[in-house]
C-alpha cells in the first residue's frame, strides 16, 4: 500500500515535464499530434493508454486517475461527468438482456431510477432487498443474477451491508459486485480490499470538496476498467474536462484534513442533537445507539459528516419551519463541501402526500462542513426556539 502523502502529493506528477511547476498544469487540449503515422496508428489501436483525443484520455486526467486508483487500492480508474455516470455506464457495458441484479433497497434516487426505469428497457431486471440481513442476498439469487449492487452506508437512513461477506458470497457464485462508496470515500472505507469488483463514487462530494465541480469516479481491475472504457464509455462520451480534473486534484490535497474535520465536528453535533428535547432520533453509523454500530466500526475507519434526524413533532409544517429558520446552514442537495447543508425528505414530497406515519418522510438529512461546531449549534438552537 502506497503512503497516503505520496499518493496525494506526488503520484503521477512528473514535474520535469512541465517546468517543475508544483501544481500540475491544465492540459486544455482536445487533440494531440504525433510525429509519425506509426505512432498515431499505435495510439488509435490502444486509446486507453494514450493521449489521442480528450474524449478518451488526457494528461491532466491521467494524473488524477492514478491517484484515485491508488487511494482505492485498485488497479485503475475512470472519470465521469457525474456520480450516476460512474454507475450507469459500467452497467450498460457489463450487463445484457436477461441479466438480473440484486440491489439494496432505497439507493440514491437516480440509481433507483436506473434500475426501475432505464435498465428494464434492455430486459435487465432488479430485485431490491434489505441488505442489512445477509440471508436476503441468498434468497434473491437467480440463475441469471449477474451483479450485486451495494450502497453502504446509504445516504438517508445509513443502512449497512456486510461488504466482505457479500463479496465472498458473490465470488463463490461468479457474480460481480459493485458499491457506491461516496459516503465514506477511500479514506474511511476500502471495498476493493474487502473483495468488491467495482467501486463508484460521486467525486462531486468529498473528493472535490469545494462545491464547484460535478464528477464521478469508478475504480476496479484494469481488465474491467479497460473493457468499460473501450465500449460504452467511448461511445457515450462521459469524460470530464481537464479543468474539472484539475479541480479534483486540488480537492485531493486537503481531503484527509477536511474529512477528519467533518467527522470530528459531526461527533459533537450528533451528540448535542441526541440530547435536545425537540429531537426524536439521530441516525448516524458511529452513534452508540445505531443498530449496526458494531459493523460500522468493523468495516469503516471513520464516518462521514452526513447524518439524519427526526423531530418529536414531525408534522410537515414543523419540519419546514425548522429548516426555513436556519440562517447559516444552507438548504441544498449534495454534501462533502466546505459548507454545512440540510435537506428534509419533505423537499421532495407534496404536502398532501405527506404521511406522518412514514418514518422516511420524517427524515431531515444534515451534512456538517468545515464551520466551527458551536457556530452551527447556535444556528440550530435558534431554529428550535422558533418552532417551540
Amino acid at each position: 500500500m502506497m503512503d497516503l502523502s505520496f499518493i496525494l502529493n506526488e503520484l503521477g506528477e512528473e514535474r520535469d515535464n512541465y517546468f517543475n511547476a508544483v501544481s500540475p498544469p491544465i492540459i486544455q487540449s482536445s487533440n494531440f499530434s504525433f510525429n509519425t503515422v506509426t505512432e498515431m496508428r499505435n495510439a488509435m489501436l490502444d486509446e486507453f493508454d494514450t493521449n489521442l483525443y480528450s474524449r478518451g484520455q488526457n494528461p491532466t486526467l491521467t494524473i488524477l486517475r492514478k491517484k484515485l486508483a491508488a487511494l482505492d487500492g485498485a488497479e485503475d480508474a475512470l472519470l465521469f461527468t457525474s456520480g450516476i455516470g460512474a454507475i450507469s455506464v459500467p452497467l450498460l457495458t457489463l450487463l445484457k438482456t436477461g441479466d438480473h441484479i440484486i440491489a439494496i433497497e432505497n439507493p440514491y434516487s437516480w440509481t433507483a431510477k436506473l434500475f426501475n426505469d432505464f435498465l428494464p428497457k434492455f430486459g435487465i431486471t432488479t430485485t431490491f432487498i434489505n441488505g442489512c440481513d445477509f440471508d436476503n442476498f441468498e434468497k434473491a439469487v437467480q440463475p441469471q443474477t449477474r451483479l450485486i449492487y451495494l450502497e453502504s452506508p446509504n445516504s438517508y437512513s445509513y443502512e449497512l451491508q456486510d461488504i466482505k461477506r457479500v463479496a465472498d458470497f458473490a465470488k463463490a457464485r461468479g457474480i460481480m459486485t459493485m458499491i457506491d462508496n461516496s459516503y465514506s470515500t477511500a479514506l474511511f472505507q476500502q471495498p476493493i480490499a474487502m473483495g468488491i469488483d467495482l467501486v463508484a463514487q460521486s467525486a462531486t462530494k468529498y473528493i472535490g470538496g469545494h462545491s464547484d465541480v460535478v464528477a464521478g469516479v469508478l475504480t476496479g481491475s484494469t481488465t474491467l476498467i479497460k473493457q468499460i472504457f473501450e465500449h460504452e464509455f467511448m461511445n457515450l462520451g462521459p469524460a470530464i474536462s481537464p479543468n474539472s480534473a484539475w479541480l479534483l486534484l486540488r480537492g485531493l490535497r486537503t481531503l484527509p484534513l477536511r474529512l477528519q474535520r467533518s467527522f470530528e465536528s459531526t461527533k459533537i453535533i450528533t451528540e448535542w442533537l441526541s440530547k435536545h428535547p425537540a429531537v426524536q432520533q439521530v441516525i448516524w453509523p458511529f452513534s452508540a445507539d445505531f443498530p449496526q454500530s458494531a459493523l460500522a466500526h468493523q468495516q469503516m475507519l471513520g464516518c462521514s459528516g452526513l447524518f439524519s434526524f427526526t423531530l418529536k413533532d414531525s408534522t410537515f409544517a414543523k419540519i419546514e419551519q425548522f429548516c426555513d429558520q436556519l440562517s447559516h446552514i444552507l438548504i441544498a442537495v449534495s454534501w462533502g463541501g466546505y459548507e454545512s447543508l440540510i435537506l428534509p425528505v419533505i423537499a421532495s414530497v407534496k404536502k398532501q402526500q405527506y404521511d406522518l406515519d412514514n418514518k422516511q418522510h420524517q427524515l431531515i438529512r444534515m451534512y456538517i462542513g468545515l464551520e466551527d461546531p458551536d457556530y452551527l449549534i447556535k444556528d440550530m438552537q435558534q431554529a428550535f426556539d422558533h418552532i417551540a
